[in-house]
């Protein structure tokens, strides 16, 4: 016994459907299938990007807290190094004159570890953001 695959037998609809009917119908049908497959694959799409973003946002994350951690190293070794040098200080003349030589120092080492910081907040910025854009312009390209 063979089933038939026609939505609009007589066996599944016990009345004659008209041809205009059924052209309808099977027009209605194709759209909606065309419409899932695009849905479905917008969202795996979407779905890749933000897996992207989330990753690229972790490692960026990473990387800066790594960063961070080389700075406070470096500038607790500093600041034991000027204490050290400060005890074996005779005068207070000389005192005063490492305390200034540090601080100076000090100062030109928080500028650049806070610009260093800034471009690589930056850069982790643009690397998340590459793959919306990325997605974004594929979505939207314009038709030729």
């Amino acid at each position: 016994m063979t089933t038939s695959t026609d939505p609009f037998s007589a066996s599944i609809i016990p009345f004659e459907v008209p041809e205009q009917m059924r052209a309808f119908a099977e027009k209605g049908v194709s759209q909606a299938r065309d419409n899932y497959a695009k849905f479905k694959d917008a969202a795996e799409t979407h779905n890749g990007t933000i897996e992207a973003v989330f990753t690229t946002a972790s490692k960026g994350a990473s990387e800066y807290s790594a960063k961070l951690v080389e700075f406070f190293k470096a500038n607790t070794s500093t600041s034991l190094d000027f204490a050290q040098e400060l005890f074996g200080v005779k005068t207070p003349a000389a005192a005063m004159e490492l305390w200034t030589s540090h601080a100076k120092k000090q100062f030109e080492t928080l500028a650049a570890q806070a610009k260093e910081l800034t471009e690589l907040g930056q850069k982790v910025a643009t690397e998340t953001v590459e793959p919306i854009k990325a997605s974004a312009s594929k979505l939207y390209k314009p038709a030729a």
